[in-house]
């Protein structure tokens, strides 16, 4: 069996998407080889992961964004000649015409924009209409949590036989990052005080709003002691909510080597997102040992378990009261660290490169 992977996502800025195929490719190429697995374009040498540029040399960039140009708007068959002996091609939204001869797979991610576009930018929306046609004529999907099986089948019209939950998996640097990296991270970013933390793409869907809200009514004892922590890049947040980040310890855009250790330097972990195809900061934080605070909507409860405390998304009485449980009791924050750290064995890398290698050979048998 050969399997080609559109792996266009890791030449340009994303995030979840990015973060899934970069850890998805390498673990399948482990599990089953590098002749088994390739992908389009070809990279053959993926350098360590980041969200805001390209995980392979400028030219091999270049020349891969010109040939996904070429198969989109141009009327050569682009594609067909090169998954020619291919079995499967697991698709993404940015190709626009998927070649005919192999088996077509993707991985259905979310349906934010179709469940809530007011949250989204028109580019998002279309993006998500392309995918939900690439879907309908798919032969097989995966999706990553079973609340997003389901929303694709109710929301898409999609068989449920056709789509199968393969849950994502957590980069092996978040289990229990060692200290001294740690308290190296603490430094860099002059963290000199505890902190409540944030990390995630600034927009809507992650309900930036709402943390700041609660964070202001927290008693002032509590927001002299702690820090309110907020990591991500900028996305298509309201200028209101940038300017309200000046208020707290805002870091930007963090590199992924200091991730797992500046979760793991949290006091608690709070994401308050209102919607999530599984959420990989939670399963993260879970594997690195922080406290969390969620969200019990969406994929957030799957993910969590009953390692986490859940709370309404839309409610600030219910997360500032989360907050202030887990800020004054220290039993209670070594309960769900433990809980956590357990948690997050059921979501590992080579567990969902295991599962996806099996549903592309029934694929490709069919």
């Amino acid at each position: 069996m050969r399997v080609v992977v559109d792996a266009t996502p890791l030449l340009v800025r994303s995030a979840g998407v990015k973060n899934y195929l970069y850890h998805l490719i390498q673990h399948l190429r482990l599990a089953a080889g590098s002749a088994a697995i390739d992908t389009f374009p070809a990279l053959p040498d993926i350098r360590p992961l980041t969200h805001e540029a390209s995980v392979t040399t400028p030219l091999r960039t270049f020349a891969g964004l010109a040939t996904l140009a070429a198969s989109n708007y141009t009327p050569l068959p682009v594609l067909e000649f090169l998954t020619r002996g291919a079995d499967i091609f697991h698709s993404t939204v940015l190709v626009r015409r998927p070649p005919s001869r192999p088996r077509l797979t993707a991985t259905v991610h979310d349906l934010t924009g179709f469940l809530m576009p007011e949250l989204h930018p028109l580019a998002n929306l279309v993006a998500e209409a392309n995918f939900a046609h690439l879907a309908r004529r798919a032969d097989g999907l995966i999706a990553v949590s079973e609340c997003t099986r389901q929303d694709a089948i109710r929301t898409l019209g999609i068989s449920p036989d056709k789509i199968h939950t393969i849950h994502s998996g957590i980069a092996p640097a978040y289990f229990s990052p060692p200290a001294d990296r740690v308290d190296a991270v603490r430094a860099r970013y002059h963290l000199g005080r505890p902190f409540v933390l944030f990390i995630g793409t600034i927009e809507p869907r992650k309900n930036v709003d709402l943390l700041l809200d609660v964070w202001e009514s927290l008693p002032l004892t509590a927001r002299e002691h702690y820090d309110l922590v907020i990591a991500g890049p900028i996305g298509w947040a309201s200028g209101a909510t940038i300017e309200r980040l000046a208020g707290i310890r805002y870091l930007g855009y963090i590199p992924e080597p200091d991730l797992a250790p500046l979760t793991a330097a949290a006091e608690v972990f709070v994401y308050p997102s209102l919607y999530e195809g599984f959420g990989f900061p939670v399963a993260q934080a879970l594997a690195a040992g922080a406290p969390v605070i969620t969200s019990n909507v969406s994929s957030l409860p799957e993910v969590a378990g009953d390692a986490a405390l859940l709370v309404d998304p839309r409610s600030q009485s219910e997360l500032r009261a989360a907050i202030l449980r887990v800020l004054t009791s220290p039993e209670l924050a070594d309960a769900l660290a433990a809980a956590g750290r357990t948690r997050a064995q059921e979501f590992r890398w080579e567990r969902c490169a295991a599962k996806s290698l099996e549903f592309f050979r029934k694929i490709a048998e069919t």
